[in-house]
């Protein structure tokens, strides 16, 4: 509690860290962006795959390696991978009240759009609480992990990082914003629940870019204001 105590900016990633990894947003969101390639180049989902994952890894986003590669415009690329069936995420009450009670703003910080962490926020029911969302548009298309992305953040939304947490599933993103001086608490799926995670993404905890672990956002939350 102590190394919280001069917190005044709680930052939280949408996709897998404010709402459980084991739902079916992302694998839906996975199967659109697949969707979308198999339109563009005529080629099967199996041979698409690997370069999907590829660009994923290399530029942070899919749609980043698309712009580079193959000016692929972005908006509706946006629209279209984003354009899913969130009824099976339920409101979450506890999550609102820990959120609600954390002292000064809230902010997300994504790698998808404005749109889609609105609508996300809402259907889990946390949207009223946050002050602002700084998505891939308001980065310029430079996605987590690049340090353009965080300092552009920094700078557009005031955030000082020495008083700033990050709350983040995917262990390298919090590289740069820990660089900076942030308060670092990697997500990791609930205990005893089994995510599919590419091999680079999976984290011990142990890393010195990650000041914190938890399997429990809620609880981890509450212990803070307790």
């Amino acid at each position: 509690m102590d190394r919280f105590a001069h917190i005044d900016t709680w930052v939280f990633d949408l996709d897998n860290t404010l709402y459980p990894q084991t739902a079916d947003l992302w694998p839906k969101i996975d199967a659109r962006i697949t969707l979308f390639m198999m339109r563009l180049f005529g080629l099967d989902a199996i041979s698409l795959r690997a370069l999907q994952k590829h660009y994923y890894q290399r530029y942070g986003t899919t749609l980043r390696g698309l712009m580079i590669e193959h000016a692929i415009g972005a908006e509706h690329y946006l629209d279209f991978v984003h354009d899913i069936d969130r009824s099976s995420l339920a409101h979450n009450h506890s999550l609102a009240e820990a959120i609600a009670a954390l002292p000064g703003r809230k902010l997300i910080l994504t790698n998808g759009s404005r749109d889609h962490a609105i609508k996300t926020a809402k259907q889990i029911g946390i949207d009223h609480l946050f002050e602002d969302v700084f998505d891939i548009i308001a980065a310029d298309f430079i996605a987590k992990p690049e340090a353009p992305a965080y300092e552009r953040f920094f700078e557009q939304l005031s955030v000082d990082p020495k008083r700033s947490a990050l709350f983040e599933d995917i262990p390298r993103n919090l590289i740069v914003p820990h660089q900076h001086g942030m308060t670092t608490v990697l997500v990791l799926p609930e205990a005893g629940e089994t995510v599919e995670r590419e091999a680079w993404e999976i984290a011990t905890g142990e890393e010195a870019h990650v000041d914190f672990v938890t399997d429990d956002l809620v609880g981890f939350l509450e212990g803070l204001l307790a």
